[in-house]
């Protein structure tokens, strides 16, 4: 069985001012001692392999699990880049900023080549968890194969710059954000960090989660997205496929960073 896919699947709700009863959340305040972790590997051998790397921080909404086993021939070239200042962590993804370099809190890269009786089995789970700020949208990855050549970038953001645009805070961002509203260009300028010292200015694609992947393989690859908001929205994508496939997939999640107005319940009404 062979098959050739070929899927772009943007998922992205821009929700900007007005009148409703649903509070978009606005980026996260990144904090003054900020914290990041990098790890890069490069791996080539036969063997048995697990390898697996989490990252959960309350303070940016961020969970994120990657794990794999198997016992095989591999090559693995992959780096974890994590920074809760996105000014820091400068990158260039195809989907993202019209293919312009812009700022994440997390990028993982992966390439790699994998041939085995024994299955590699495995899996990728990115989350913006909506209790601390998020915007409730998760993606994962799924597999099982003999054979494998994968080429893939996960991607996440959900903070302010950390140097604000002129002379607004992190901390006053959210507000100044609700003042432009509609004037897009304006949220853009916000949302872009100053430059200083030697670092440019840096736009950065708050609230934001997405894979980008193109891969090969024999035996099992899927993935499932989706984004949750009670008594308002519910989207669900999924995909499996067994045989042996190419695929080229994108998914992402985008929630414009302007918070709506809100209407408590019962206004007007005397209590």
């Amino acid at each position: 069985m062979k098959g050739v896919v070929i899927v772009a699947a943007v998922l992205a709700i821009a929700l900007i001012s007005g009148c409703g009863t649903v509070l978009a959340n606005p980026p996260l305040v990144p904090p003054v001692q900020y914290e990041q972790f990098c790890e890069n590997q490069k791996v080539a051998g036969t063997g048995v392999i697990d390898v697996s790397t989490s990252i959960v921080d309350k303070k940016i909404a961020l969970e994120y699990y990657n794990t794999m086993a198997g016992d095989g021939d591999i090559e693995l070239d992959s780096e974890h880049a994590y920074s809760q200042n996105p000014e820091k962590l400068n990158r260039t993804i195809n989907s993202v900023n019209n293919s312009k370099e812009a700022g994440f809190n997390l990028v993982e890269t992966t390439k790699m080549t994998y041939s085995g009786a024994t299955p590699l089995t495995g899996g990728k789970y990115l989350h913006s968890k909506e209790f601390y700020g998020g915007i409730g949208a998760n993606v994962q990855e799924m597999f099982s194969v003999n054979e494998m050549e994968k080429d893939e970038t996960a991607f996440f953001a959900s903070t302010t710059p950390y140097h604000g645009h002129g002379n607004v805070s992190p901390e006053n961002l959210a507000k100044e954000l609700k003042n432009a509203g509609r004037n897009t260009d304006l949220v853009n300028e916000l949302m872009t960090a100053d430059a200083h010292g030697s670092a440019p200015a840096e736009y950065i694609p708050s609230h934001l989660i997405g894979i980008e992947t193109k891969n090969s393989f024999n035996g099992t690859w899927g993935t499932d997205a989706t984004w949750h908001k009670i008594f308002y929205k519910d989207i669900k994508a999924h995909e499996m496929f067994t045989g042996t496939f190419e695929a080229e997939k994108t998914i992402k999640f985008h929630e414009n960073p302007v918070p709506d107005k809100i209407n408590p319940p019962c206004m007007g009404i005397d209590c």
